[in-house]
């Protein structure tokens, strides 16, 4: 490896930094990646993209007012152009674009500042950005941002999101009209005329590879010819919108690697932040990492991904940063820690608190019972506790929090009401906590896991006609497509019917109440049944129906009990959700739960039947998830 100081190139209209490892090239003033030269290739961007379309920022934005998940697609210019450090360990070069009223309804009202940092030694570069909101502009909607690179599609053909999802791409031409067939929306397509034989007959559709917060810390390309590897690598989520189970884009056919930040992906609206005038902000996106490595004693290309993975361990350890420039960016000791234990209180489980390994517990701002989901204008920092519920949270940045907690085989979420006020170098000790899940008697019957997905129902195989070869015998096979298809093959005639005791949720629910496709074309909505017994009623007692719902989208759930034309329900959520999960091949968007009050005068003695009805039915997408389903008897 080159010990060559960092050098930075100034041209008319662009700058290269290079540091003896790899040179990258960016547009000036507009900060935009033009070229990134490695190994003997004189660019690892596509080539046969303008050169604007290479490696940018950009956003989606909206006047203040306007509803929805879409807008204006902006790809940010910077206009002014400037060295923030140039020595022979270090360059940051800023490229910084500012508002003024005479863009008003022409452009975003924030001010942005684009960095891109290069290190000696280092086999990539860092880039962040700044976003800032003043007090006296006008409002408006940020429905997306995120950093996008376009890699040459001759050289990067296998991609790599986890150890067991991976795979050699299609080509981009594969998806073009006249090789492929349009399916039920437009990022998915059926190949059918591809350039190589071997993606004949794969659905190719970027929401495949979507990945939980949590989990996307890298993800990338290789090149076999020359062995690189091309890496984005995400150190903390803090920066991120949504928490830890907040799904998002990770690479795809282009090929295409993304860093995404903000989106309404698997959420909806509820994700959208929306600014109104005379409400100031400013926050850091990043910075994270595109890494480049190639093969020295090895002849195994896929020891590329096995090196990304250590190198996003050393990067993560290296979090947060010391040598950035801005000091927007706190270092670690100007940033507070948070410590604790955490443990539950259910008395028909346990009569003593029990300890709870793998809880996750957050700070972020300061919101109601789980806000967390769909909070995306301030910072976010989570961890999971150990075997005996303690709990560390380090380097997080100054600011006012709540404390949020959730625990997998529990339902409900927990908050803290204290506001945690972080200071420089702050250390607090938050004791014991204990958090009481919703609880009013025993366990009568309960359906699935409380782990706030529908991972552990029944996901049918694909109609052979819509195959991604990748999730064959796949853990994860719910995001292949068409999946809600196979609910009107499976039940053709009437809805699904759960015995409980007799069923076995991992065979007999369908991991999504989806509508039924008829004859005519048309949907219709349907009625789920759990059929279940009673010895004895408690009739001057209440009986509690807990429903935990994984994801709805534009549903509605009706509850009825022992009369399925009882009108009106005895509960219904009313039009809920807006997820979009069932599309994007997710097993969960936004967690919600239901508490539902039966009167045992409702009850009878021996078999008794709840129908769970979701009439919402004007297109096949539309549906719901469930969680968990539990039955409590009456508080002893």
């Amino acid at each position: 490896m080159s010990i060559q100081g960092v050098q930075l190139f100034i041209q008319d209209d662009h700058v290269v930094m290079d540091n003896g490892i790899l040179q990258v090239t960016i547009s000036k003033p507009e900060g935009i990646v033009t070229g990134v030269s490695y190994q003997g290739i004189d660019n690892l961007l596509e080539i046969r993209n303008h050169e604007s379309d290479r490696g940018y920022w950009d956003l989606v934005w909206s006047e203040e007012g306007t509803g929805g998940t879409t807008g204006t697609s902006y790809v940010i210019k910077g206009s002014k152009f400037k060295v923030m450090v140039e020595n022979e360990e270090q360059v940051e070069i800023s490229f910084t674009r500012d508002w003024s009223t005479s863009l008003e309804g022409k452009h975003v009202p924030l001010n942005i500042d684009k960095r891109f940092v290069m290190l000696r030694g280092s086999s990539g570069f860092y880039s962040y950005a700044i976003y800032e909101h003043l007090k006296e502009w006008p409002g408006f909607n940020l429905p997306q941002t995120r950093v996008v690179f376009k890699l040459r599609k001759d050289k990067f053909r296998y991609m790599a999101v986890a150890d067991n999802r991976q795979r050699r791409m299609p080509l981009p031409d594969d998806r073009s009209p006249r090789r492929s067939s349009p399916l039920a929306y437009p990022e998915a397509v059926l190949i059918v005329h591809p350039v190589e034989s071997e993606f004949k007959g794969e659905v190719d559709d970027k929401y495949q590879y979507s990945c939980e917060n949590k989990d996307l810390h890298v993800h990338g390309w290789i090149c076999n010819d020359p062995p690189v590897g091309w890496w984005q690598i995400t150190p903390s989520n803090e920066f991120r919108s949504g928490g830890p189970m907040k799904q998002n884009l990770t690479s795809h056919v282009g090929p295409i690697n993304l860093a995404m930040f903000l989106s309404a992906h698997y959420v909806g609206e509820e994700m959208v932040p929306k600014f109104q005038r005379g409400e100031p902000w400013k926050k850091v996106f990043g910075p994270v990492f595109v890494y480049l490595n190639t093969l020295i004693d090895n002849n195994d290309p896929l020891w590329l991904w096995e090196d990304a993975k250590q190198e996003t361990n050393t990067q993560v350890q290296c979090w947060p940063y010391n040598f950035l420039a801005s000091d927007d960016f706190p270092k670690s000791e100007q940033r507070g820690c948070v410590s604790g234990r955490l443990r539950v209180s259910d008395r028909y489980v346990s009569n003593e608190h029990i300890s709870v390994n793998g809880a996750y517990v957050g700070l972020a701002p300061p919101g109601d019972v789980g806000s967390w989901q769909t909070e995306s204008k301030g910072y976010q920092f989570w961890t999971k506790t150990d075997e005996n519920g303690y709990f560390l949270i380090n380097d997080v940045r100054a600011g006012d929090y709540n404390l949020y907690a959730w625990v997998p085989g529990f339902i409900g979420d927990y908050k803290n009401d204290t506001i945690i006020t972080i200071t420089s170098g702050c250390d607090i000790d938050m004791g014991e906590l204990v958090y009481e899940p919703p609880r009013d008697g025993a366990t009568l019957w309960e359906i699935g896991i409380p782990d706030r997905t529908a991972a552990e129902f029944y996901v049918p195989d694909p109609d052979p006609k819509y195959i991604n070869k990748l999730y064959v015998n796949h853990p994860e096979k719910y995001r292949q497509y068409g999946l809600w298809e196979r609910y009107s093959d499976l039940y053709p005639n009437g809805d699904l019917v759960y015995t409980v005791g007799v069923s076995d949720y991992r065979t007999d629910w369908f991991f999504a109440q989806v509508t039924r496709k008829k004859d005519d074309g048309k949907y219709e909505g349907t009625t789920w049944q759990i059929k279940f017994n009673l010895d004895h009623i408690n009739q001057t007692g209440t009986y509690k129906l807990r429903v935990a719902l994984a994801t709805a989208y534009v549903a509605e759930l009706q509850v009825r009990i022992n009369n399925p034309k009882a009108n009106p329900p005895l509960f219904t959520t009313g039009v809920i959700g807006h997820d979009n999960t069932i599309t994007r091949h997710g097993i969960h968007g936004l967690y919600g739960l239901y508490s539902i009050d039966l009167k045992g005068t409702l009850l009878m003695e021996g078999e008794n039947t709840i129908f769970l009805t979701q009439p919402m039915c004007s297109s096949a997408l539309q549906g719901l998830m469930y969680d968990y389903i539990r039955l409590e008897a009456p508080p002893s």
